[in-house]
């Protein structure tokens, strides 16, 4: 290998770096914070839309626990 390449090399590994530090910062930075405190609640909301529909169609709920796949037995696990 010649100099120059070990030098091109350098300087990608350098972009990579800086370009994984930034990304970090601006991960971590305050205003981003409520975003994502939002976007991991998300799967939870999922859930409880699950729920509320079963409320509002009993048929759904009947379905649901009609279901072997969401007996007891199984702790409700499909």
């Amino acid at each position: 290998m010649s100099q120059d390449w070990g030098f091109v090399a350098g300087v990608i590994t350098l972009i990579l770096f800086a370009t994984f530090v930034g990304i970090w910062i601006w991960a971590w930075r305050k205003r981003h914070r409520a975003t994502f405190n939002a976007l991991s609640r998300l799967p939870m909301e999922d859930a409880a839309d699950d729920r509320s529909d079963a409320a509002i169609d009993p048929s759904a709920a009947k379905t649901a626990r009609s279901d072997p796949r969401h007996s007891a037995h199984n702790g409700g696990q499909p």
